[in-house]
């Protein structure tokens, strides 16, 4: 017999007793642990944890787990929550004219490696619709003109909005997406929407990175996933990596090389994501593996 799994997270003022409440909790509900990770933050003072549990008591229902799990984080003052880890996420993703990081996200995607729904990518650009065909997903096509008015710019992140909430969409995911989100739709999208930048943060910020970092003999490249914010490239940081490079690799080497690091760095902040292991810590991150 299959047994209905959740995914529980849960972040609160650090206080004794937290992990046998909440285990005392699952077992009371007929639930059996699977894997369990906690952390307690000696700065901000707070506690988080995230649990992968199988419900193995037939008489209790779904609603009454959530029940008891909304009264046990009102009792520790706790921001949880309970995710049916059986359902996938549904992700949205938006591109411009570089398509690497889209391409491997669908690729992931379609080969059962990125457990998600996607049910649109939108695009400024019309470069990738064929691609979108490939996979049979809709895309739609958004255009922004260079130099559009602040008005044009919210009417488009209208459209935007309206297709996040018609497809009920759980993350938004810029893979190389050149256009900066208004600070509203940034706020609406705070702690769901990932966007990937193509240095190291905070170094080689603006067009052109790599001719940057080509001029300035840099000896590693790297990429960064962040969750998007109104501080453009400030916001949380989820996940890095680097390669070296040497004095003899090419702007283009270089390019390749980066593009490669950011596909994959984009690629392990998405499926975190959707596996519900990454919680806010302020302007940080708390990521479980």
């Amino acid at each position: 017999m299959t047994h209905p799994e959740y995914i529980l997270t849960l972040s609160c003022l650090d206080q004794r007793g937290i992990v046998l409440r909440v285990s005392g909790f699952l077992a009371e509900h007929g639930c059996n642990i699977i894997d369990s990770d906690q952390f307690g933050d000696p700065e901000s003072k707070l506690f988080f944890m995230r649990i992968h549990f199988a419900l193995e008591e037939p008489n209790v229902s779904d609603s009454t787990l959530r029940a008891g799990f909304d009264a046990l984080c009102a009792h520790l003052g706790a921001q949880g929550q309970l995710h049916d880890a059986g359902r996938k996420p549904r992700v949205l993703i938006m591109v411009s004219k570089i398509g690497h990081c889209l391409n491997d996200l669908l690729f992931r995607y379609r080969s059962g490696l990125l457990p998600v729904e996607i049910p649109a990518i939108v695009s400024n650009h019309m470069e990738f619709y064929q691609l979108a065909a490939s996979y049979n997903i809709p895309f739609h096509h958004l255009p922004l003109e260079a130099g559009a008015s602040e008005a044009d710019k919210l009417a488009q992140e209208s459209r935007i909005i309206e297709l996040l909430d018609r497809h009920q969409v759980d993350l938004v995911v810029l893979a190389r997406y050149m256009q900066i989100l208004s600070p509203g739709l940034c706020e609406a999208l705070r702690g769901r929407a990932i966007n990937i930048h193509h240095s190291f943060l905070p170094s080689f910020k603006g067009a052109r990175p790599y001719a940057q970092a080509h001029r300035r003999g840099v000896k590693l490249i790297g990429a960064t996933a962040h969750f998007v914010t109104g501080d453009l490239d400030e916001g949380p940081i989820i996940e890095q990596d680097v390669e070296r490079v040497d004095h003899a690799m090419s702007v283009d080497a270089l390019t390749a090389i980066g593009r490669d690091v950011e596909s994959v760095v984009l690629a392990r902040a998405v499926k975190w994501f959707v596996e519900h292991r990454i919680l806010l810590n302020g302007d940080k991150t708390v990521v479980f593996s």
